[in-house]
């Protein structure tokens, strides 16, 4: 880049789980670093991994299973770190519309996803469950799948459990319904994969840049890592920061999302090999990696003592299913404590 800012490119408009990187900024975290940060939205969010590849932008945020998929393309991107660890995805849809916990309810129904990824995902779904992709209608929404099933545009869409559940749990207050009427097929359980980490929002940059510029992405990341503990610490206090930057977060709605996706925040930043390598295989399932293909992540540029693995992390999600259920009904931050193993370091 011809600038002497660090180019930053969001995964979607400002959302309230993006918190840590507005903070940074906003905090001064970054001019600590001696560092300048742009911080940019997109105007579509699969344009994401094509801008930071092709070196137009420097660094970003995206999922786990697009990043794997961009340097699949050719894209050199490779992920830096994690923002947000395994929150739930599946297919988001209403008790009233005949969907029920039986995949194979989905048949005849239109079903909405975000790119072209999540249209390979539920076609590989359908013929996991002994179905084929013309027993239902695709449906592409981009990032508007709430908005799509209240208008009855779709019967179901891939979603998120902490963004558009929420923001579905409190369309259905609204009309005086209960907010449990919105319900889940969670797609790691359906494609029996042991975690929800293909959605794991990460730090990634271009390779380009990285090899150019390894003592900015140390800083960078430290900056980061210093607003995520400010978050986790002092959630409210945060939150009530990030609306002064951004007063489209103070709404109630938003505030939900934030509280939802609290439990989510990676305290340590890294990439957990075990995710790594269940969604690699899980592209090469998909089609979408070749079969000798090298996951694209590093965690060099964290310059601090790791959290060891979980010891449990089956359970672990177990345990968050039942947090998250409890976040939903009584509000407020909570987290879960996870047993690890021996602590790991940043080699």
């Amino acid at each position: 880049m011809s600038t002497d800012k660090i180019t930053f490119l969001t995964n979607w408009h400002a959302t309230p789980y993006h918190a840590p990187l507005y903070l940074a900024q906003s905090k001064g975290y970054f001019k600590d670093e001696d560092l300048k940060v742009a911080l940019l939205e997109p105007n579509d969010p699969s344009d994401v991994t094509e801008i930071i590849g092709s070196g137009k932008v420097d660094m970003g945020f995206k999922a786990m299973i697009h990043t794997l998929a961009a340097k699949a393309r050719n894209f050199p991107v490779t992920s830096i770190g994690s923002l947000l660890d395994e929150p739930f995805t599946g297919v988001v849809y209403l008790k009233s519309s005949g969907i029920t916990t039986d995949f194979q309810s989905l048949k005849g129904k239109r079903i909405g996803y975000v790119g072209e990824f999540g249209k390979i995902q539920i076609d590989e779904l359908t013929r996991h469950y002994g179905m084929t992709p013309d027993d239902y209608t695709a449906v592409r929404c981009g990032m508007n799948v709430t908005k799509a099933i209240i208008r009855g545009d779709i019967d179901a869409g891939i979603g998120l459990e902490n963004v558009q559940m929420v923001e579905l749990e409190e369309w259905l207050a609204s009309q005086g319904r209960p907010r449990d009427d919105v319900q889940m097929l969670r797609i790691d359980q359906l494609a029996e994969l042991g975690c929800c980490c293909f959605c794991s929002i990460l730090y990634i940059a271009n390779d380009d840049f990285i090899a150019g510029n390894k003592d900015k992405i140390q800083k960078f990341m430290r900056a980061v890592k210093r607003a995520t503990d400010y978050v986790i610490a002092e959630p409210s206090k945060a939150y009530e920061e990030y609306i002064d930057i951004k007063p489209i977060m103070g709404t109630p709605v938003n505030r939900k999302i934030f509280e939802r996706s609290y439990a989510y925040f990676s305290r340590d930043l890294k990439n957990v090999q075990r995710d790594w390598n269940k969604v690699t295989n899980y592209g090469k399932r998909l089609g979408i990696l070749s079969p000798d293909f090298q996951p694209n992540y590093t965690n060099g540029y964290l310059g601090w003592t790791l959290d060891g693995d979980s010891a449990d992390p089956t359970g672990d999600q177990k345990r968050m299913v039942e947090l998250q259920k409890k976040v939903a009904a009584e509000g407020g931050f909570k987290r879960l404590d996870v047993a690890t193993k021996e602590v790991s370091t940043s080699a």
